[in-house]
């Protein structure tokens, strides 16, 4: 997309209209930078970097209570709700959970943790851990043999899940690398063979084996900069172009974001990324905002691959929980990855060493309209007075983007003036590939795990799993969940000439057993009901989850990488709120056991009905590579939509009145 002079300049003037006002403080404010140096300074004094080895494995917001939060934002105290952080560090290889107090400038309390698993990888030490290699005799000698450049080479770390260990491993990660020398796209070029475990809190390597050679694939074919590609090229398209001549609809206060009848906040979290919280919508008719969503955010993200060879078989990550989803983060790069109307807000996360990392550009929140249709309708009754009414359909899109080693993640939240929430995914990005002798298609005889895309290259199958943390408060907290099942019925009598018609068998759920859904099986409509608030005429008021594509696991449940992703073997689940069960792979993904899981928690079985309830959905995406994957990826989207039913009277967009 090109804009002129004066696009770019309004997008700026909106960006600094909107941005420098000063900050409005709310209790669910991400961490702020002098916050971040605060809780560093207090750990580093109760910690002594010169009498212990200290890493910040993660810092995030320890959020007050929900009743505390709903209290303050309805003006019943007029007192702050202390502010509290959430700190995971390593202190002397040993993981502590720490809480600091920021009000009061002390560590609230602290604890060694000594379960199953580790916390987040930092970027610092997987960088610290890819640079081992070119100095390991070992591996220089394989490089060597296999007559490549050292200096081409790069390396990556990769987590190294569970397969029934019953010894607690070591904190560890796998060493794969990858071969430069004409192309900056090393994941297109893997150096198959050479295997190497990394103990991370040693910071060595422990383990080498090169087990085979195997071509590097060519680096013809492997760039994808606009920069660098030559002809022939595809038709070029004309200009076009994003244009708000009177500014935009929405404003921003601090993280606080208003439009339309909408308004929500917006965080961010250093595992998690995008945060959405306490969403609510203006009613005109009850004249009221009525609470929608409590929080939303993305859970965790199961990626597990399907090749069964030595280097490969034990990919299987939670990209959220092992590498943060909001770590991942980058800045978005205007009037590519957002369009010329857009308003960008940045972040910051801790480093290893806890202090402050900025993250420019990391959300932008901008209008679409893309030429869709609202509602319509002719009415050509009489002929003579051909009545039609159009409404042209405007959303505001909140986007971040997350890219977790070869995958770019698109997210995109969007609100509808109908009331109506979409999350979006969409996934770019390279494949991960797998070097191999073969060069046509008709030379493979056995199962390579994989599509060849290129020559000497496999694309390897693989599946993306997000599981989304959706704290639905539908007009109040007490929520029930309704599950109605589409049934058939046959018509048996003669008092009318049809054999059949369908109707609606609904069932609210009592326990958490009750709402665990298989989707895909038979036709269903999931609700989230307030089941203490009707309509005029009667029916409960509720919101209607709305799936885009239906995709469930195909591991067999005793796979140990199932066995830690149970929380994916359905795609809906329904628990009563708690605060601490934020992440459905656990607290600690890294080498876990499924002991600590969504999948877990719902055995306890708890009572859901007219409760505080939590609502998990999992999308996901079988990807069978094909060669339109290289050498980057076009965009596959997936998502679902929280759509009002029966929470209006009537059809809430009737009366919007369409820009001018």
């Amino acid at each position: 997309m090109v804009a002129t002079s004066k696009t770019i300049l309004f997008a700026l003037l909106l960006h600094i209209f909107f941005l420098i006002p000063s900050h409005q403080y709310h209790p669910l404010d991400s961490l702020t930078p002098s916050e971040f140096t605060q809780i560093r300074s207090i750990v580093t004094k109760a910690y002594p970097k010169s009498t212990h080895n200290l890493t910040f494995q993660y810092v995030g917001l320890e959020e007050p209570t929900k009743q505390t939060v709903l209290s303050w934002l309805r003006n019943e105290t007029t007192t702050n709700p202390p502010r509290q952080a959430f700190v995971v560090a390593r202190i002397d290889h040993q993981t502590h959970e720490i809480i600091v107090d920021l009000s009061l400038q002390e560590i609230k309390s602290k604890q060694t943790y000594n379960g199953y698993g580790y916390p987040l990888l930092t970027e610092e030490e997987q960088e610290d851990a890819n640079k081992l290699a070119s100095t390991y005799p070992l591996f220089v000698a394989s490089i060597s043999k296999r007559g490549l450049k050292l200096e081409e080479v790069v390396c990556g770390s990769f987590t190294v899940g569970w397969f029934g260990e019953e010894r607690k491993n070591k904190r560890i990660v796998k060493m794969m690398c990858y071969y430069l020398d004409g192309t900056l796209n090393a994941d297109m070029r893997p150096i198959e063979g050479i295997t190497m475990t990394v103990d991370l809190d040693e910071m060595k390597i422990i383990q080498f084996r090169d087990r085979i050679i195997v071509p590097v694939p060519k680096s013809d074919g492997t760039e994808y900069r606009e920069s660098k590609l030559k002809p022939p090229f595809r038709r070029s398209l004309k200009r076009t172009t994003v244009v708000q001549p009177d500014g935009p609809s929405f404003n921003i206060v601090g993280s606080q974001i208003r439009w339309a009848d909408w308004e929500f906040h917006l965080s961010f979290d250093a595992r998690a990324g995008m945060i959405i919280s306490v969403a609510s919508i203006y009613d005109p008719e009850k004249q009221q905002s009525r609470q929608v969503l409590y929080k939303g955010h993305v859970s965790e993200l199961f990626v597990p691959y399907m090749d069964l060879t030595e280097e490969w078989y034990y990919r299987s990550f939670f990209d959220v929980g092992e590498y943060g989803y909001g770590l991942s983060s980058l800045p978005l790069q205007p009037l590519r990855d957002c369009p010329p109307n857009a308003v960008f807000m940045d972040a910051y996360f801790a480093k290893n060493d806890g202090m402050p990392l900025k993250m420019p550009n990391v959300f932008c929140i901008f209008e679409r309209y893309a030429g869709d249709v609202m509602w319509r309708h002719t009415e050509a009754t009489d002929p003579e007075k051909l009545i039609r009414e159009v409404r042209p359909e405007v959303s505001l899109v909140v986007r971040t983007v997350s890219t977790v080693g070869n995958y770019d993640y698109i997210n995109d939240w969007e609100f509808k003036q109908s009331g109506s929430i979409k999350v979006t995914i969409g996934l770019t990005g390279v494949l991960e590939v797998r070097g191999t002798n073969y060069t046509h298609k008709d030379q493979i005889e056995e199962d390579v795990y994989g599509t060849l895309i290129a020559e000497n290259t496999i694309g390897v199958r693989h599946d993306h799993f997000l599981t989304y943390r959706l704290d639905l408060d539908v007009d109040g907290d007490a929520n029930s969940f309704v599950k109605s099942k589409l049934r058939t019925v046959r018509v048996n009598d003669h008092g009318s000439p049809r054999k059949s018609y369908w109707t609606v068998d609904s069932e609210t759920a009592r326990t958490e057993s009750d709402a665990r859904i298989k989707l895909g099986s038979e036709p269903v409509d999931l609700l989230f009901v307030n089941p203490n608030k009707k309509t005029k005429v009667g029916n409960l008021i509720g919101y209607r989850l709305v799936p885009h594509g239906v995709v469930g696991p195909l591991l067999s449940d005793d796979d140990y990488p199932q066995i830690r992703a149970a929380f994916t073997n359905f795609n809906a689940w329904v628990t009563a709120y708690n605060i601490s069960e934020k992440w459905a792979g656990g607290l600690y993904a890294d080498q876990s056991r499924g002991d600590d899981t969504l999948s877990v928690w719902s055995k306890r079985n708890r009572i859901i009905e007219n409760k505080d309830i939590v609502l998990w959905y999992t999308l996901g995406f079988h990807h069978v590579p094909c060669q339109e994957d290289f050498p980057v990826m076009p965009t596959f989207n997936g998502g679902f939509e929280l759509r009002p039913s029966n929470f209006f009277e009537s059809n809430p967009v009737l009366k919007v009145v369409p820009p001018s």
